[in-house]
């Protein structure tokens, strides 16, 4: 099975359910019971709030978990390869500067051009993680998909 190569413009990923099944029927639970609340306060509709609140709560946090897992996980795993690419003083430059958004959006990036993207956030930590990919010309692809 040959895949497309990947790059900055097709790396995001969808989980449809997620996204266009899950989320908008909570979201949109919610604002109906928001709705239906303020037109006709009751302990029904107080109920149906609390519900609501609930199950907007529970979508949430059932995505972004593993999402945080899975940040940690490219955290480290960056680390293990920026010990094993980069010199050891920009490596240690690197584990005390950089912020989890940056490693994320430098796992992209090739070996070869790894030394010198690191260089460049050092130097501005402020840079976001949009800005570090668009700057990668050499795309690392992350194959594993669901």
């Amino acid at each position: 099975m040959t895949q497309t190569p990947q790059s900055y413009a097709n790396h995001a990923q969808y989980t449809p359910l997620y996204h266009f099944f899950t989320s908008p029927l909570a979201l949109i639970f919610l604002v109906w019971s928001i709705t239906r609340f303020f037109q006709n306060p009751s302990y029904d509709t107080g109920y149906m709030l609390v519900g609501g609140l609930a199950m907007f709560g529970v979508v949430s946090v059932s995505r972004l978990s593993p999402l945080r897992a899975q940040d940690r996980i490219i955290r480290l795993e960056e680390q293990l390869r920026y010990q094993r690419v980069l010199p050891a003083a920009l490596y240690e430059q690197a584990v005390a500067t950089l912020s989890p958004r940056h490693y994320i959006a430098l796992r992209f990036a090739s070996d070869a051009e790894l030394a010198g993207l690191v260089e460049k956030v050092i130097a501005n930590p402020t840079m976001k993680g949009k800005e570090i990919k668009q700057q990668i010309k050499s795309w690392r692809a992350d194959y594993f998909r669901l």
